[in-house]
């Protein structure tokens, strides 16, 4: 309750991914100048959380070989917080030599997937999370880790995936130091029933560390899990404008889920995400114009959200 006596809206964080995961499979890339634009205008509405690349060698993947330019533009922005994707020690490295406020260190749910993604064990790649605690605690820096663990929902290499094995490796990714774990439904197999079940295991888990639900629309599931992930208490969901980007392993696949309609969700379902939507469509407007070949995604952006009803952070119910 407020001073007024009003019910207070509980606060989601939406993070948002278009200029790491959202620049996966696309052929080409906006240039440095525009993804600091879709970021100013972004934040402009509201985002504060944002994915913007990963330290892979740039000869191989030039779409993020501005990382430390778009680290540094985030840093600019008060309350905003920049994360990238550190695949190994090296990269470990190249983060804490700027002021990125997360490192995310990814996990396979399955071994064949982990070998096939990283090339290393799921043991090896836990090895990592200890080896990135460890070399911060010898730095200035103090950048979050994110264990991001991915094919939790079913692996398309080798198929179902026992929620207590996800379970073990959650623990094991805390017990090595990771200050947040996310759960990815990296080929889109999941649906709500299953996400609500291992959101509410990951949450037990957990015990009060922060949990990210990472969601993608391959099969239209999105807004559907995203649904049941906040309903078995996830408050951090991952989402990439326009629904951008999609696993390399699921081709055809209409990528993330759109960032826009996550908005739309939450607040229709009573929780706050700071963001405002016109802003966050224009936002998404510059993005589109940077990658004339690529299509974009979501509801919200051919709809639009309704003017004449209120619906920005809905209660659930009304007297």
């Amino acid at each position: 309750m407020n001073a007024n006596g009003n019910e207070v809206p509980e606060q989601v964080t939406l993070r948002e991914l278009s200029l790491r995961d959202g620049l996966q499979q696309t052929s080409s890339w906006p240039a440095t100048e525009q993804k600091i634009t879709v970021i100013r205008r972004a934040y402009e509405a509201g985002v504060r959380e944002f994915e913007v690349g990963s330290f892979l060698p740039a000869a191989r993947y030039p779409q993020f070989a501005d990382v430390r330019k778009l680290i540094d533009a985030v840093a600019e922005l008060p309350g905003a917080t920049s994360a990238t994707l550190t695949m190994n020690e090296r990269a470990v490295q190249d983060a804490l030599e700027t002021p990125v406020g997360e490192m995310v260190i990814s996990i396979s749910a399955t071994e064949e997937h982990s070998r096939a993604n990283i090339r290393r064990s799921r043991e090896e790649a836990i090895g990592l999370v200890r080896s990135a605690a460890e070399a911060r605690e010898r730095t200035s820096r103090s950048p979050r880790i994110l264990a991001a663990i991915s094919m939790v929902f079913g692996c398309s290499i080798s198929g179902e995936v026992a929620p207590s094995e996800v379970e073990r490796i959650i623990a094991a990714c805390k017990a090595a130091g990771a200050d947040a774990v996310a759960i990815a439904d990296t080929v889109g197999y999941a649906g709500p029933a299953q996400v609500r079940e291992m959101t509410e295991r990951a949450v037990a888990v957990l015990e009060g560390a922060p949990l990210v639900v990472h969601l993608h629309d391959t099969r239209g599931m999105g807004i559907a899990n995203a649904a049941a992930a906040l309903a078995a208490g996830a408050r951090i969901l991952d989402g990439t404008l326009g629904g951008l980007g999609g696993c390399p392993f699921a081709p055809g696949a209409t990528g993330n889920v759109a960032f826009e309609d996550l908005v739309y969700l939450c607040e229709r379902n009573g929780f706050a995400t700071g963001i405002d939507l016109a802003g966050l469509i224009a936002a998404r407007k510059v993005l589109a114009e940077s990658l004339p070949g690529e299509n974009l995604h979501g509801a919200l952006a051919r709809a639009g959200a309704p003017a004449n009803i209120h619906w920005r952070a809905y209660p659930a119910s009304t007297p």
